[in-house]
């Protein structure tokens, strides 16, 4: 069946899954194009039946109270279309929500112990409507806007009466925060410097006498934190830069009065969710937890995600590792409850007891059904140098040989795999294969894979332009119509090809990079990302950041290229399309530039659906005309 741009909407997006009085809760997202938005509800599980208990449509993440008798959820009940900011809200099983507090947006939020109070990390600043006084940096944060007078802070909101204390002070970003057992401390992260963001300490609050210690300092990605069962130790996500922010994140424990002790050294894999998908919904899901004296965590292995248990003596196990992504989870007593999914099926939410899976939802079977999708075929390509590079060919029906894309992904220490990818299933659909694979760079393997620093289009580049040599040898493609795809890393790289070889028919680049110079100086992570990957500033080895750069050969270019990028991605600002599409029109390559206004850096995943659609429409229509 052929599929069209607007079947998008046909999927219902399962997310943020929460456990708590033996209940399952879980936020169900659907796409309007009617309304041009998503609208999210929370359902819960129990006793095998699944059903809607907060109907939204701007209901989501919801969590259990420790007891189960309160619910807390974020909502925009009652916000104006263009009003910002988010509100906490708690329910009773059965009565009606109450909403506690507003936020500018909210970046974490979590149950205190005895259910009568909740930590929530959450933007604060002063916006300016109109002129722009900017003094500090960042001037704006991706997916949020300007953000020069913004902080975020944790503070504490009392779940009866929504009275509100901030708990930090000064100019910093708090990100994730985690209640003590006995509900006396909280531990949370927090990055002080504004020079270095990227920079990050686990600081421990004592709620009673207000003393803050510092338990572990100067890390990086530091995405959780979460509390040992005895209020001694403290488990956390991240690293310490051995290679740079390409790294991969441990599994690190610290206790009282300790030094931090990293748990998963000794794993191969890096700790965390690396694996893209454009079908996620909206999840405020944690991703580390305690299980006894032993701590359940993620890892992306090749293209797949599983659940492992690290030991403190530094052995890791695997405890849920099915052949696809299990995407977020929460443990239910001994057994788990997961959200997951494989390249050719979209998430559902699971539960596992210790020994076989079972489905709780089936939201998309329906449409699966009539669809028909295929499964991508893994293949693994020796590259040059002897290492192992894994990819897959998605082919359409009919025997070939297949127009094809070839699609890189952005980081670029993500992966792809089996995440599920619309987008995929759409352009095989319409007759084309679609080529992708996890280059040097990618996560999922290991440290040294994913270290590229100072070679951005070397390694990464051979081993791309062998996974093409690998797979016209191998699968009915075409090796005449052809053409290279990718976004934000994936867009930097379609634009080094395309200046480097002539072998494809088309380019499409979203989101891209061309000059790292302005890079540097114009985007929210650009003034230490540039310096970290590239190993450059406009100032210090700026030869470096201009060698790297597709801009500076775009004289070379002949392949015909959309240019796609959002107006208000302050990850890789607006002007890098600008540049690009400048210099190739100049140099009479057939360009044409797509703006979506009003979208970010996350266009593909969660832009306006109607913005969404019309996406897939460009990209299928300039593959039409020259593939």
């Amino acid at each position: 069946m052929s599929l069209s741009p607007e079947d998008l909407a046909k999927l219902v997006l399962v997310s943020s899954p929460d456990v708590g009085g033996g209940r399952v809760l879980f936020t169900v997202t659907r796409v309007s194009l009617e309304l041009d938005r998503y609208e999210s509800s929370i359902w819960v599980c129990e006793g095998g039946f699944c059903r809607s208990v907060l109907p939204g449509p701007f209901d989501l993440a919801a969590k259990a109270s420790p007891d189960g008798v309160r619910v807390a959820f974020l909502s925009r009940r009652g916000f104006g279309e263009k009003e910002r900011g988010v509100a906490l809200w708690v329910s009773e099983w059965g009565g009606e929500p109450r909403q506690l507090a507003k936020f500018l947006g909210v970046l974490d939020f979590a149950w205190g112990p005895d259910g009568g109070a909740l930590a929530v990390v959450a933007y604060e600043g002063a916006l300016e409507s109109d002129v722009k006084h900017v003094e500090r940096l960042p001037v704006w944060i991706n997916d949020f806007g300007f953000a020069y007078n913004v902080a975020s802070h944790l503070y504490i909101v009392d779940a009866f009466s929504g009275a509100v204390e901030r708990l930090t002070e000064g100019d910093v970003r708090v990100l994730r925060a985690g209640w003590s057992p006995d509900g006396r401390r909280i531990a949370y992260v927090v990055a002080r410097d504004w020079r270095r963001p990227h920079i990050q300490d686990v600081v421990v609050l004592d709620l009673k006498t207000g003393e803050q210690a510092v338990a572990a300092s100067g890390f990086s990605s530091v995405s959780e934190v979460a509390w040992g069962p005895d209020g001694r130790r403290i488990a956390f996500t991240g690293h310490l830069r051995p290679r740079g922010l390409s790294s991969h994140s441990r599994v690190w424990v610290v206790e009282e009065g300790g030094e931090p002790v990293c748990v998963t050294c000794g794993f191969r894999y890096g700790v965390g969710n690396g694996v893209n998908s454009d079908a996620r919904g909206p999840s405020y899901a944690r991703s580390l937890y305690w299980a006894g004296d032993s701590v359940l965590f993620q890892a992306t292995v090749g293209g797949t995600v599983g659940v492992f248990r690290a030991e403190l003596s530094g052995e890791v196990s695997p405890v849920l590792t099915p052949r696809g992504v299990v995407d977020e989870f929460a443990p239910l007593g001994g057994s788990v409850v997961y959200t997951y999914m494989e390249a050719d099926r979209p998430k559902e939410l699971y539960y596992w007891d210790g020994s076989e899976a079972r489905r709780l939802t089936r939201f998309n079977d329906f449409v699966l059904e009539r669809w028909r999708l295929r499964k991508p075929s893994r293949f693994v390509v020796k590259a040059s140098d002897g290492e192992e590079v894994e990819g897959w060919v998605l082919l359409p029906d009919g025997p070939g040989p297949h127009k094809w894309v070839l699609y890189i992904h952005g980081g670029p220490k993500t992966a792809y795999g089996e995440g599920f990818m619309f987008e995929f299933h759409l352009l095989a659909s319409r007759g084309y294969a679609v080529v992708f694979s996890n280059p040097r760079g990618s996560d999922g393997y290991s440290e040294e894979f994913a270290d590229i620093r100072c070679r951005y289009g070397e390694r990464d580049f051979q081993d791309l332009m062998e996974v093409v040599e690998h797979v016209v040898r191998n699968y009915p493609l075409d090796p005449n119509r052809s053409a290279v795809a990718g976004g934000s890393y994936g867009g930097f790289m379609t634009n080094w090809i395309i200046t480097h070889v002539d072998k494809f028919r088309a380019a499409v680049t979203q989101r891209s990079i061309c000059d790292w110079v302005s890079m540097y100086g114009t985007t929210d992570i650009g003034w230490y990302f540039v310096e970290d990957q590239l190993c450059c500033t406009p100032w210090r080895s700026r030869e470096l950041c201009i060698k790297k750069s597709p801009l500076y050969l775009a004289d070379r270019v002949k392949t015909p290229t959309l240019i796609i990028h959002s107006i208000e991605d302050y990850r890789t600002w607006l002007d890098q399309g600008i540049l690009f599409f400048t210099a190739l029109k100049l140099h009479g390559v057939d360009a044409r530039l797509v703006l979506f206004p009003e979208e970010s850096h996350e266009l593909t995943r969660k832009g306006k659906p109607r913005h969404r659609v019309e996406n897939f429409k460009e990209i299928l229509n300039w593959l039409d005309r020259y593939v």
